[in-house]
């Protein structure tokens, strides 16, 4: 795909800005500028919306993460290279690349072991009080910008952060090729985790919510097995998941992109002795754990926070090999002038994925 130059003065920096909860307007920002020589100006095509977004949009925090000043929400997102600093080599104006929202300090001990995604220090976008990729233009440092390959749109682009996540997830869960996988959640995150799984190689992979229509995406999508959740205890949901699925031990490795209470009690009754549950989705800071069943059954035990070294790399490579179809999950994409009513439909589940076209991209 060959590349084109973009004229910076030309674009707009319109920008979606949550100045309280419930409360959003577009206002035109002052265009940033590369203040590093490592850094590279990009040009907003596609953002997509988080479920962080959406809390924000409606709460006005997260936690110790409050809204305090008006804030440009949104993270995932993709672009064009505007201009590059003059340190940058690897990439040019005119370059697609997927953009990675978290900047870290590059010197910490977490850091400079490779987990860069645990930096105290982190500057990520649309967490307070750092601004957010629905925008115009974006300043980045260039070595978090991945290009994308030519037969990776950017719509399929903006879908990398999300996939990212995924892959990370899949890592910590250290799946083989060959074993099986319960998926605890059907959501944008729950479905690529399952579809990052069956790329490494598992057998089974079982898709669990609440929702029906979920699962049924779920089982075109990369689903070996769909089970929904019934309102029964959390180890009779888990027994019928391995009678569904065939897992007379339970599941080599269980993955709850949900956070919701009942869903993590049952992942940890569906692993199998000796097996590896992670814990990806984000609810409650506390929950009742079934600690004992933990124990008794030596399972190992891991959280998975945004993502780190080598993620973006494989996510991006994951989408050009073709192994996972990011393009199935985007129900649609809107115009920046209708983010909120975007927001609206992530809320209300209206959709799985929908893409905010950036303010100079035409839809």
């Amino acid at each position: 795909m060959a590349t084109q130059t973009v004229n910076k003065d030309a674009i707009s920096n319109l920008s979606f800005v949550l100045n309280k909860p419930g409360d959003v307007t577009f206002e035109e920002r002052p265009k940033p500028t590369i203040a590093d020589p490592n850094d590279v100006l990009v040009a907003v095509n596609y953002t997509g919306i988080c479920g962080s977004d959406v809390h924000y949009w409606v709460h006005g925090a997260i936690g110790d993460f409050v809204v305090k000043d008006p804030m440009v929400l949104g993270h995932e997102s993709a672009g064009t290279i505007v201009e590059v600093g003059s340190a940058v080599k690897h990439l040019k104006a005119g370059d697609r690349v997927a953009l990675e929202p978290g900047y870290p300090c590059r010197r910490c001990a977490f850091c400079r072991a490779g987990k860069y995604n645990l930096c105290p220090d982190m500057v990520f976008a649309a967490t307070p009080p750092y601004h957010g990729t629905l925008t115009g233009l974006w300043a980045a440092p260039a070595d978090f910008c991945y290009k994308l390959p030519d037969n990776v749109s950017l719509q399929e682009g903006a879908l990398i952060e999300p996939l990212a996540v995924a892959v990370h997830i899949v890592k910590q869960a250290q799946i083989l090729p060959g074993q099986s996988v319960v998926v605890l959640g059907a959501g944008p995150v729950g479905l690529l985790c399952a579809a990052v799984a069956k790329a490494y190689g598992a057998s089974k992979v079982v898709s669990v919510d609440i929702v029906q229509s979920k699962l049924d995406f779920a089982k075109s999508f990369c689903s070996t097995h769909t089970y929904v959740s019934q309102r029964i205890s959390p180890e009779e949901n888990a027994k019928a998941i391995k009678e569904l699925a065939d897992l007379p031990i339970g599941a080599d490795a269980v993955i709850d992109a949900s956070g919701a209470e009942p869903s993590i009690q049952a992942g940890i009754n569906v692993v199998r002795v000796g097996g590896t549950y992670v814990q990806g989705g984000m609810g409650k800071p506390d929950i009742t754990f079934p600690i004992l069943a933990m124990c008794i059954k030596e399972i190992t035990v891991r959280g998975s926070f945004r993502y780190g070294a080598g993620d973006y790399e494989l996510a991006v490579e994951l989408v050009r090999s073709g192994r996972v179809d990011v393009k199935k999950l985007i129900s649609s994409v809107v115009s920046f002038k209708q983010a909120e009513e975007a927001f609206q439909k992530v809320k209300t589940g209206q959709v799985i994925k929908i893409l905010i076209a950036g303010p100079n991209e035409k839809v």
